[in-house]
């Protein structure tokens, strides 16, 4: 049986033209539909804005782990997640998935020992765990 580390939750109300709200009432987040009037500005976001957020600092964090794991000094790690909402029907109907691209950056490596290091960290960190299979994820240096 797993270990609980850590647990959270936030509820939803209105679906895509709703509100998330944390049970404390300390985070809330208006939902609009992507590409929305207003889905970038305030507390205004989308699912796929929170999917980015969430998996972004997941990866980030599991590619400082790799690093650290190998004595690796770096000044600054950054990773960028740019998740896509795809429609992958023919006809009329609709089929939407989500796409992902990671982007990192590290300063003290090249490309391709950037990559080597993004694809350990791919392979550890929950969020592509909790993916894989399901969507496409592309990393990019």
């Amino acid at each position: 049986m797993a270990k609980e580390l850590f647990s959270t939750e936030m509820i939803n109300t209105g679906g895509r033209e709703g509100k998330v709200v944390s049970p404390s009432g300390k985070s809330e987040f208006t939902i609009k539909k992507p590409g929305g009037s207003d889905s970038e500005s305030g507390t205004n976001t989308n699912p796929e804005q929170l999917f980015a957020a969430g998996y972004a600092s997941c990866f980030n964090g599991a590619l400082q782990l790799m690093l650290s794991n190998d004595n690796v000094e770096f000044n600054e790690c950054k990773t960028s997640a740019n998740v896509s909402l795809n429609d992958y029907a023919e006809g009329d109907d609709k089929d939407l998935r989500i796409a992902v691209t990671l982007k990192s950056e590290i300063d003290t490596l090249d490309e391709e020992k950037t990559k080597e290091y993004m694809e350990k960290a791919h392979a550890f960190c929950p969020y592509s765990k909790a993916i894989d299979g399901n969507v496409d994820v592309e990393l990019t240096v």
